[in-house]
């Protein structure tokens, strides 16, 4: 599956329940990032962090897999990522 033809996924994370583990900054730091707050936020790749409620980046489809790895494994359960075109989560708390 090429970059053209695979389903463009985005990501965001719901600070309100970030615990600051940073597991996902581990995982993907090209994605993640801790800011001075202790919270984790997602970064363009601009290296801007996004720390508007709900803010999304794409997930680049080399690191889809890490970055779902990072929604498996949130101790805080707050790592969305869901379909860009119909905002359906596919990894995270609420996919199905």
């Amino acid at each position: 599956m090429s970059d053209e033809t695979a389903e463009a996924l985005e990501v965001w994370i719901d600070q309100d329940l970030c615990t600051g583990d940073g597991i996902c900054v581990q995982y993907a730091p090209e994605v993640f990032e801790l800011d001075i707050d202790g919270l984790a936020y997602v970064k363009g790749a601009d290296d801007e962090l996004r720390q508007t409620p709900g803010a999304t980046v794409p997930v680049p489809l080399t690191l889809l897999r890490d970055v779902a790895e990072s929604a498996r494994d949130c101790p805080g359960d707050c790592i969305h990522v869901r379909r860009a075109a119909d905002r359906v989560e596919v990894y995270g708390p609420d996919a199905d």
